[in-house]
C-alpha cells in the first residue's frame, strides 16, 4: 500500500459512538480521513445479521469516498463481504494463513516491539499499527503506553516500510509522532467524540 494512505487513518465502533456512527463516519470520510477501520469490539458490540448490516453500511460509504474499507480481527467478516483488507493484533492466526485467505488485500499488523516487527515485514503485512504510543482509554486492553522510542527506533531499521501509531494520539501531538517516523495517525477518540470532525480532521492534517 502507499505510505500516504495512513495519514489520517480512522477506527470507529458503534461503542466509540455518542451519536449515529453512520453520521460520524461520513463526515469523517467527507473531512478527509485516508483509510478507515471497523472494530466493533466492547460490551455492547453489534454481532451476527446486525455487525453485517452494518459492516456493508459502513463499506458502502468508504467506497462512496474511494476510501480502503478494514476489518478489524475478524477474517470471517471481511471474506463476506469482500473488505478491502484487515488488521489483526499478535494473538490472531499467523500471517501467512491469513494471506492465503485474503490474497491481495491490504493486512495490517499490531507490534509493540521489534521481534514482532521483523515477523509482520517478513510476513509480507502491508503495514503496521505502532502504540499505544500514549495513554488511550478506547481499548480496556492496552498495554503500557510505549512514548516514539520504538517508533523511531522502527522508522531507522525500516526506513520505507508503511507504519501508523496508535493510542492517544491528538492534533497536538501528531507532529512528534510524525517526526519519529509515523507515516500518519491512527484516531478513535479524538474523532469519535469531537464536536467538529472536519475541523478536527483538518488539525490532524497539519
Amino acid at each position: 500500500m502507499k505510505r500516504e494512505e495512513l495519514a489520517v487513518y480512522f477506527i470507529m465502533g458503534t461503542v466509540n459512538c455518542q451519536r449515529d456512527p453512520l453520521v460520524i463516519l461520513e463526515e469523517a470520510l467527507q473531512a478527509g480521513v485516508t483509510i478507515f477501520q471497523l472494530r466493533e469490539k466492547g460490551e455492547g458490540a453489534l454481532e451476527g445479521e446486525a455487525l453485517l448490516e452494518f459492516a456493508k453500511r459502513c463499506q458502502a460509504l468508504c467506497r462512496t469516498y474511494n476510501v480502503p474499507f478494514i476489518v478489524n480481527d475478524n477474517i470471517e467478516l471481511a471474506l463476506a463481504i469482500d473488505a478491502d483488507g484487515v488488521h489483526v493484533g499478535q494473538d490472531d492466526i499467523e500471517l501467512g494463513k491469513i494471506r492465503q485467505q485474503l490474497a491481495n488485500k491490504i493486512i495490517g499488523v499490531s507490534v509493540h516491539n521489534a521481534a514482532e516487527m521483523q515477523l509482520a515485514v517478513a510476513g509480507e503485512a502491508d503495514y503496521v499499527g505502532i502504540g499505544p504510543i500514549f495513554a488511550t482509554a478506547s481499548k480496556a486492553d492496552a498495554k503500557e503506553p510505549a512514548g516514539v522510542t520504538f517508533l523511531a527506533e522502527a522508522r531507522a531499521t525500516y526506513p520505507e516500510f508503511p507504519i501508523v501509531a496508535i493510542g492517544g494520539i491528538t492534533p497536538e501531538r501528531t507532529a512528534q509522532v510524525l517526526a519519529a517516523g509515523a507515516d500518519g495517525v491512527a484516531v478513535i477518540s479524538a474523532i469519535c467524540q469531537s464536536a467538529n470532525i472536519a475541523q478536527t480532521i483538518k488539525d490532524f492534517k497539519q
